[in-house]
């Protein structure tokens, strides 16, 4: 990897763990052909219908701490 790359990746693995998920997904999606049209808003209607979920308490949320740290366990076993 050039200097640069190393730096934007220290860069990177400083940032928050939502951040840096964000970023992995916007760099994955780079590698993709172009995206189904369609996909925007299928997204945003499971994501309006899991919010309309939350508030009429059929769904809890999980802190993206616990999340992370369930992903860490699974990977070490």
């Amino acid at each position: 990897m050039s200097s640069s790359s190393e730096r934007i990746l220290k860069d990177a693995l400083a940032l928050p763990p939502q951040e840096r998920a964000a970023l992995l997904e916007r760099l994955l999606s780079s590698f993709q052909s172009a995206p189904d049209p369609n996909l925007e808003e299928l997204w945003i209607r499971e994501a309006e219908e899991r919010l309309d979920a939350y508030d009429r308490g059929k769904l809890k949320a999980v802190p993206v701490e616990e999340v992370f740290d369930r992903i860490k366990q699974r990977r070490a076993k």
